[in-house]
């Protein structure tokens, strides 16, 4: 085992006291990396400066974006933003980008939506341009994750990134906006083949983004409540959820054995968990250091 590298992503930051209180704990904990959404609505804080009071008040996690929504932005003031981010970190900093998802948040901030084409463009766009301006601003470029689960961000990842991101979540149709399904188990493996087929010889890390993890002697008993409360739409059945790899249900050890699995089927070594499973995957990240 070990090998890993482990992050949790804090959907919000709080107090100024709290975000730091959250900041020291993952540290404590041993994460690797600290990393926030890039979302709007109440209680939602601004990426980039909640990530450089991270850096005030930690040594060792890399902190990052995952991900940063770029057709949110103008790219000159969003490649501004993330290269004095970038230089404030003193090399700290992984970029995290994607081609968003949410047209509610685009409404609610009078911004155009455009088609998964034409945000994708605007992705594909956004690499070259942050590329120059770092070049220009004598900022060393940070390493960029790209995330996503279409078939062009992924292309985009095999070529520009330095860690792909995976969530395997799939809009569910005909429900709201943000209401996802999972990819089982074999749609991950069509994923990461069509993602290694394009990237070639390239060395870049493979991250699962988890959903969900729960330490217990009964992971049918997790995954059927996980089933009742998506109202049986995230996956066909319970079966079916035991095997998803954006899920970590059992005990320490299984979820441990679980991941060491998942590595070897799916190159997955970096592993991210939300903010509510900080305390829960603990034991798990020390059992794999």
């Amino acid at each position: 085992m070990g090998n890993y590298k482990f992050g949790v992503s804090f959907r919000e930051i709080g107090s100024r006291d709290a975000w730091i209180a959250k900041c020291r704990r993952a540290e404590e904990l041993g994460y690797d990396v600290i990393t926030v959404p890039d979302h709007l609505g109440t209680g939602r804080f601004a990426p980039f400066p909640a990530l450089a009071m991270a850096a005030a008040v930690t040594e060792r996690p890399r902190l990052g974006t995952l991900v940063s929504n770029v057709p949110f932005y103008n790219l000159s003031l969003f490649a501004r933003e993330a290269s004095s981010t970038a230089a404030l970190l003193g090399g700290r900093l992984d970029l995290g980008l994607g081609s968003g998802h949410m047209k509610s948040e685009f409404d609610a901030a009078g911004l155009p939506w455009q088609n998964a084409a034409g945000r994708i463009g605007y992705l594909e766009e956004s690499l070259g341009f942050l590329r120059k301006h770092f070049e220009d601003e004598g900022v060393e470029q940070p390493r960029l994750l790209i995330a996503g689960n279409s078939d062009g961000v992924l292309g985009l990842a095999a070529e520009h990134a330095d860690v792909v991101g995976f969530a395997g979540l799939r809009q569910a149709p005909g429900r709201p906006p943000g209401t996802f399904v999972l990819d089982n188990a074999e749609a991950m493996d069509e994923r990461v083949a069509y993602f290694r087929a394009r990237a070639g010889a390239r060395d870049v890390e493979y991250n699962m983004l988890v959903q969900r993890v729960v330490v217990t002697d009964d992971r049918r008993a997790a995954a059927s409540a996980w089933h009742d409360e998506t109202e049986h739409r995230a996956a066909r059945s319970v079966d079916e959820l035991l095997d998803a790899p954006q899920l970590l249900l059992g005990t320490v050890e299984e979820i441990a054995g679980q991941l060491e699995e998942r590595r070897k089927r799916y190159g997955f070594s970096y592993i991210t968990v939300f903010e509510p499973f900080l305390e829960t995957f603990a034991p798990v990240l020390k059992e794999l250091q």
